[in-house]
């Protein structure tokens, strides 16, 4: 998995690319959201539209950064998943738990 940054309108959306399966990439990625909030910036759209797959170390990876960024007072918030990845959120209930967007736009609006 890769991932590059960049903020609109104060928020900072992550793009993921490629297989989202936890282990090294869960380190940077929760690395990177420290240093967000040491930033203070704990508003954060994860895009999702250039992930190909994501298995359950993945989704643990993307609960930790919502738990992360709610801990610091923000939110973590996701937009454009594919089908299956949002087929997938639907079935271990994690929809409930994650505000989803179909894009971006979308869900930095959502911030306000």
């Amino acid at each position: 998995m890769e991932f590059k940054t960049k903020e609109i309108k104060g928020i900072t959306v992550v793009e993921l690319k490629g297989n989202v399966m936890g282990g090294p990439d869960a380190s940077a990625l929760n690395d990177f959201l420290h240093q967000l909030i040491t930033e203070q910036k704990n508003h954060v759209v994860v895009d999702l539209k250039s992930v190909s797959f994501i298995n359950s170390s993945g989704l643990g990876m993307l609960i930790g950064g919502l738990t992360t960024m709610r801990h610091s007072g923000g939110e973590l918030k996701l937009a454009r998943a594919s089908k299956k990845v949002e087929n997938l959120l639907e079935m271990t209930k994690l929809l409930k738990v994650f505000d989803l967007h179909k894009n971006v736009n979308n869900a930095i609006a959502s911030f306000k």
